[in-house]
């Protein structure tokens, strides 16, 4: 039921699966349905996800989560046009302008996920690999997280997510969800620079975070999608122009409230929270990471491996 991808779809086969059933596919553990008659956005669809896989008969029912992006009606289907983010129905989002469909669809669908998926424990923070060991980065909007996750990705570390860490608390693994990576302002030019080889969609001017560009995930990232991990560094970036890029030790009592106040359902998981991040603590060093160079941050994680 997961053997074709959406590349496998022409563009014109996508556009009608996205306006009339709308398009089943799967990111990561879940399913989703999506459907939309926005222009422009199967194109920047097409290119970011084409490595996700299509869900076919007989489980074309079935979906974790149903998305539509509805453009608005009445005087705002011709004036300054927007677009709605509906979820099973609900319009959870303020409305964006019709030509920024998909940053609206992104954002969406984290409100889903953070919102929605209670059966882990959900860290925000980005969470990269190299074989099953994982490295995740929490850090406050504004850190320097993103480009720093995007630029580990594109040196071989394998994605998970820029967004989530999605914990099964029984074990402690981390469950892959590969997106592509939001990037914004100056570091859509910074990953531009840092790879040429660097797959990045449209930039999309004057969101409410800034210019927002979207790195697609490696196919590396794409390839081990079902491959667990499981925490063995957390490291906190900040991201300062000018300093002297560092890596300190954090006491693991700060990195316990550091990783719990990050979490978007710690109070909701009660014990099973507390346990997972209790797990997490015992058997990661932390560290916190100064950097003003991008180059000089990713040679420094990569002594982490060694």
């Amino acid at each position: 039921m997961f053997n074709l991808r959406i590349a496998d779809l022409t563009t014109k086969e996508m556009v009608r699966r996205l306006k009339q059933h709308g398009l089943l596919w799967r990111v990561g553990p879940f399913v989703v349905r999506l459907s939309t008659k926005a222009p422009d956005f199967a194109a920047t669809f097409h290119l970011l996800y084409e490595k996700h896989r299509l869900v076919e008969e007989p489980f074309e029912d079935i979906a974790d989560f149903n998305l539509e992006l509805v453009r608005g009606s009445g005087l705002r289907r011709w004036w300054r046009p927007k677009v709605f983010m509906a979820m099973d129905g609900l319009t959870p989002l303020s409305p964006f302008p019709l030509d920024h469909a998909f940053p609206l669809f992104e954002w969406g669908f984290n409100y889903g996920i953070a919102t929605r998926a209670n059966q882990y424990l959900i860290l925000h923070t980005a969470v990269v690999a190299r074989g099953e060991r994982a490295l995740l980065l929490p850090g406050i909007p504004g850190s320097g997280k993103s480009t720093l996750c995007a630029a580990l990705v594109l040196k071989g570390w394998r994605l998970l997510s820029d967004e989530f860490a999605l914990i099964r608390p029984a074990s402690g693994a981390i469950v892959p969800l590969p997106r592509s990576i939001a990037l914004k302002n100056e570091s859509i030019d910074i990953i531009r620079a840092f790879d040429s080889k660097a797959v990045l969609g449209p930039v999309f001017p004057k969101t409410r975070k800034g210019s927002v560009a979207h790195l697609r995930p490696t196919d590396d990232s794409m390839q081990a999608e079902d491959q667990m991990a499981w925490p063995a560094w957390v490291v906190s970036p900040q991201f300062c122009s000018g300093v002297q890029t560092s890596l300190d030790p954090l006491p693991k009592d700060h990195g316990f409230l550091r990783l719990a106040s990050n979490a978007f359902n710690y109070e909701l998981q009660g014990s099973r929270g507390f346990q997972a991040v209790a797990q997490i603590t015992r058997s990661c060093p932390f560290f916190d990471l100064k950097f003003g160079n991008l180059d000089e941050a990713v040679t420094l994680l990569e002594t982490l491996i060694l």
